[in-house]
């Protein structure tokens, strides 16, 4: 790569600071993203962890009880349903970060 290719450090720190203040104002300016939003995307990404580790549990419970076992299902299944629940949250936050 030449060097006339690379862009000084400076100019990509004034694209990045321009590029924020732009989706600042943006966001100013449709007004979308108020209090309410924030508690809503915030209730969001909990019930999408919590609903598949809960329902993790259950199965795990309910596998635990029918065909005992040296393996936990409870604790394997729950870990695995926050994993899952995670995965969900962070693929929500993406879809809501790219349209700003």
């Amino acid at each position: 790569m030449t060097k006339s290719k690379q862009k000084p450090a400076e100019t990509e720190l004034t694209e990045s600071v321009d590029k924020q203040a732009k989706r600042k104002l943006k966001a100013r300016r449709d007004g979308k993203h108020n209090v309410w939003f924030g508690l809503g995307m915030f209730g969001l990404v909990g019930w999408s962890v919590a609903i598949p580790t809960l329902a993790g549990i259950a199965l795990g419970v309910w596998i635990d009880k029918r065909w005992p076992s040296q393996i936990s299902w409870t604790l394997t299944l729950m870990f695995v349903g926050v994993v899952l629940g995670c995965l969900n949250a962070w693929r929500w936050i993406g879809e809501e970060s790219r349209d700003d």
